[in-house]
């Protein structure tokens, strides 16, 4: 649990965002600043299709999601909902 403009959040827990420009967000800790953050993330028109294994495939290399580290960028959380 973390302070985000005075309101109590979860930490590391994506959640939908309705009615906003992308599909999903999260609230992180900016381990530079210490600073609660808000990544949203994810095309709010299209659908994740991650049981297709070919797409899936492409997805991840697309993206090179091997390499997404840094949990303050929405690369890394679209590629840990596609994994």
């Amino acid at each position: 649990m973390a302070k985000y403009r005075n309101r109590t959040v979860t930490l590391n827990k994506p959640f939908r965002t309705p009615n906003q420009s992308k599909k999903f967000a999260v609230y992180v800790k900016n381990p530079k600043t210490s600073n609660v953050i808000k990544v949203r993330f994810g095309d709010p028109k299209m659908s994740i299709k991650k049981n297709q294994p070919a797409r899936k495939k492409s997805f991840l290399a697309r993206h090179k999601c091997s390499t997404a580290t840094n949990r303050t960028t929405a690369r890394y959380w679209s590629c840990k909902k596609w994994k």
